[in-house]
C-alpha cells in the first residue's frame, strides 16, 4: 500500500488526455494536513471511484513535478453538469492554460459515454469510429467483462471545443445546455 504497481507515461499523448481528464472531471480532494503521508494512505472528501481516481492522477503528477490541484488551478473550470443518475455521466468545461480555448471532460458510465463518441483516441491518434466500429465492439467486451467481474468501469472522454464557436467568455449554460454533449473522442 501506498506505492504505485503500475507505470504511466504521461507523455505519452493518450494516456496524457485519459490523466488530465479524469483529474478535471472529478470533485474528490484530499483532506488536508495530510502531505506527509503517502498518496494512497491520504483520506479524501469525494465518493470511492473519485477517490480513487484523485488518488491514481495524483500519483501521476507528482512523476511530473506537480499536483492535482496545481493543474486544477491551471484549467479553470468554467461550467459543470454533475453527475446524476438520468444522465449517469459528469461533464465539465476548462480554459485551457495559455489558450483561448476550452476543453470539455466527461466521466460516466461506460455504455453512456461511448454513445457520445465519434472518435476514440489510440497512441495520440485521433481515429474515427462509426457505429460498426471494431473499436466499440472491443470497448463493449472489455466493459462486459470488468463489469461482469464485478469491477467498477468508467468511461472518460474530451473535446477541444472550437474557438470561434466558444470563445473565452463564452456564456456557458448547464440548464440550457449551449455546449456539446456528443461528436466527442
Amino acid at each position: 500500500p501506498g506505492k504505485k504497481d503500475r507505470e504511466f507515461d504521461i507523455k505519452e499523448p493518450t494516456c496524457a488526455a485519459l490523466i488530465r481528464i479524469a483529474t478535471l472531471c472529478n470533485r474528490a480532494i484530499f483532506l488536508s494536513g495530510q502531505s506527509d503521508k503517502e498518496i494512497l494512505q491520504r483520506n479524501c472528501q469525494g465518493d470511492a471511484s473519485e477517490s480513487a481516481l484523485l488518488k491514481a492522477v495524483e500519483i501521476a503528477w507528482q512523476d511530473e513535478k506537480t499536483s492535482t490541484e496545481d493543474v486544477r488551478r491551471k484549467h479553470k473550470k468554467v461550467i459543470e453538469i454533475p453527475f446524476n443518475s438520468t444522465n449517469k455521466y459528469q461533464v465539465s468545461v476548462h480554459e485551457m492554460p495559455d489558450e483561448e480555448r476550452h476543453l470539455l471532460v466527461m466521466k460516466g458510465a461506460p455504455e453512456r459515454i461511448l454513445d457520445r463518441c465519434t472518435s476514440i483516441l489510440l497512441d495520440g491518434e485521433v481515429k474515427d469510429m462509426p457505429a460498426d466500429s471494431e473499436y466499440r465492439a472491443k470497448f463493449n467486451a472489455a466493459y462486459m467483462e470488468l463489469g461482469g467481474m464485478g469491477e467498477r468501469v468508467l468511461g472518460f472522454c474530451h473535446s477541444f471545443l472550437d474557438t470561434k464557436e466558444y470563445p473565452k467568455g463564452y456564456a456557458f449554460n448547464n440548464e440550457d445546455v449551449n455546449f456539446p454533449l456528443e461528436g466527442l473522442t
